[in-house]
């Protein structure tokens, strides 16, 4: 395992899971009643994940399986896509409603609001550890291609840093507890990475790439249709979150146009 690919590809991932703090000061410097501009976030990192998904991450899975199974790797790649979404679903029906890192909380009291905060930093934790495998794993495919990851997972992290940092400083008046909550969530990602690197692809070797490729290209469509569109929609106006999807999406493609180039 080269290191320098491997300090780049933990580099890549640490900045993807600490974008969860951007998203906290974001709290901090605006109005933090203006949901408005949640939802403009929560609309642009669902287009931003909804894109490479579909145009980057699933057919470098199928790619993938492709080169080692040439008769039905397209078959495995759309297996895992869907596997992804089930497991996205499953950890989802874990969480109870109330605690959702994506509902508006703003008619809560002060305790529950905190314990709010906690359980949406619990949530947006267990989606990030497999974020950080891919991340990781991908970064050792191309480091181009890991950018790209690593740049979408952080687009949607913010606003889960947000929806994380809202609760707890309303409740609490505090800005530290807020960027702590925050930055739990995230920190699950380079954790995600490690255990990749140490476990998972010593073990299993490049198909464990075209696995986690096709598993988080599942996991990023199940968030961005089950929880980020329609928070966006509650929290916003009613065009906001389509003018933020297409937003996300346009910046997605002129990346990786330029990233190619």
């Amino acid at each position: 395992m080269n290191m320098n690919t491997f300090l780049l590809a933990f580099i890549f991932t640490l900045i993807a899971g600490l974008a969860t703090v951007f998203g906290a000061f974001i709290v901090f410097i605006t109005n933090q009643h203006n949901y408005r501009i949640l939802a403009a976030g929560l609309g642009f990192s669902a287009g931003a994940m909804i894109y490479i998904s579909f145009v980057e991450i699933l057919p470098q899975a199928i790619s993938g399986f492709e080169k080692m199974f040439p008769s039905y790797g397209e078959i495995l790649g759309i297996c895992g896509f869907f596997i992804g979404v089930i497991l996205s679903a499953f950890l989802d029906r874990l969480v109870p409603q109330e605690y959702n890192p994506h509902e508006p909380h703003e008619k809560a009291n002060s305790s529950s609001l905190q314990r709010i905060g906690l359980m949406s930093a619990i949530a947006i934790g267990v989606h990030n550890f497999p974020e950080g495998f891919a991340t990781f794993v991908s970064t050792f495919e191309s480091p181009t291609f890991g950018l790209m990851i690593a740049i979408a997972i952080a687009i949607h992290n913010i606003p889960e840093g947000m929806a994380v940092a809202l609760p707890v400083y309303h409740s609490s008046g505090s800005y530290k507890k807020a960027i702590l909550y925050s930055a739990l969530s995230g920190i699950a990602e380079p954790l995600g990475a490690m255990v990749g690197a140490l476990i998972i692809f010593p073990l299993f070797g490049d198909i464990s790439v075209s696995v986690a490729f096709a598993l988080i290209a599942g996991v990023m469509v199940f968030i961005s249709l089950d929880e980020l569109l329609p928070s966006a929609r509650e929290y916003g106006k009613s065009h906001d979150s389509l003018y933020g999807l297409f937003l996300g999406m346009a910046v997605m493609a002129v990346s990786l146009v330029m990233l190619k180039m």
